[in-house]
């Protein structure tokens, strides 16, 4: 053992830490940066109930094993995400991150005129935790069984169906918006504070239809509470089979994916930011994070910082014109 002691380090100390770690009972933590000193508060920009709280508590979980405090989920849903985002970055605690995702980091800086955030300078990305796959759903009663049947079916009936989403810009905005606009269907968009109160319409029958990530829908669609007429992957899905893509039926090239990744507000240390990726980098790739996030239909990633940045500037250029072109706009 290589042990460097500081005239600071008493010599019982220097002992007992020795035995301590010659046994492998602890490992000893680095002299220069205990961080973190409390638990980590992790935001979540949207309500309870969605594939956005599955991803954090997933992560969350496994994280607190290892890196020496409590993980714990805080969610704080409106103004399409705004609200949390902009709190994280004005924030003077080392302790708190955010939990980014496709319309806040990707969606929201083109639909908003005055964003109260900017999520490159604000923010650093640490890891991508997990992709999504976006589901196209509707209520069993609607009598269709597939998306073709769906398509035929809204067109016999423009402007009369109505489907919901977690907000404006939302990712399950986008993707019925982008299905709209292969499919050439018109239907009423309704926007809602989170995917929790849209299931709960959507459940009861007084919404159509909506596209939400998997880990939200695939218990309800199993019970035989909603009908999955398409996914929005580039394969099917292990765990529906026998529900074909949107691309399988008729429209070539589609595909459509939320993802979710972990956030730190730009001024918390990079020594802090190195260990908080390395142990979130570590979590996303387990078995533990994978396991649990297959059983929900969701893909989990665990990329570096760098990649993740990367991916987020990517994000950024392909949703641009998909939004000029449906001319999202934020709640008035």
């Amino acid at each position: 053992m290589n042990l460097s002691i500081t005239p600071f380090v008493s010599r019982r100390h220097f002992l007992a830490s020795s035995a301590l770690g010659a046994t492998g009972l602890v490992t000893l933590p680095s002299w220069s940066n205990n961080w973190p000193s409390k638990p980590l508060r992790l935001v979540v920009p949207f309500a309870p109930g969605g594939s956005s709280e599955i991803v954090a508590r997933a992560l969350a979980g496994e994280m607190a094993k290892t890196i020496g405090q409590n993980v714990f989920v805080d969610n704080k849903p409106g103004g399409a995400g705004n609200i949390a985002m902009q709190e994280v970055a004005a924030s003077s605690d080392d302790h708190t991150l955010v939990l980014g995702h496709i319309g806040t980091l990707a969606v929201n800086p083109f639909i908003f005129t005055k964003l109260p955030y900017d999520p490159i300078k604000d923010f650093t990305p640490i890891t991508l935790i997990a992709k999504v796959p976006s589901l196209y759903v509707v209520h069993p009663d609607l009598p269709v069984k597939n998306l073709k049947e769906f398509v035929a079916y809204a067109k016999s009936k423009p402007g009369q169906l109505n489907y919901g989403s977690a907000g404006n810009g939302s990712a399950g905005h986008l993707a019925f918006e982008y299905l709209k606009m292969a499919s050439d269907i018109f239907m009423l968009h309704v926007p809602y504070r989170g995917t929790g109160p849209m299931l709960t319409d959507l459940l009861s029958g007084r919404l159509q239809a909506a596209s939400v990530g998997a880990p939200a829908l695939i218990q309800f669609i199993k019970a035989g509470k909603l009908r999955c007429i398409a996914t929005g992957t580039s394969t099917r899905l292990p765990q529906l089979p026998d529900v074909p893509t949107v691309a399988e039926q008729g429209y070539k090239g589609f595909e459509m994916t939320q993802w979710y990744g972990l956030m730190a507000p730009k001024k918390l240390a990079k020594a802090n930011v190195e260990k908080l990726e390395k142990e979130a980098v570590a979590a996303a790739k387990g078995k533990a994070v994978h396991d649990k996030l297959a059983q929900d239909t969701a893909i989990a990633v665990g990329s570096s910082s760098q990649e993740f940045a990367k991916f987020i500037l990517n994000e950024q250029a392909r949703w641009k014109p998909v939004i000029a072109r449906a001319q999202i706009k934020p709640e008035a």
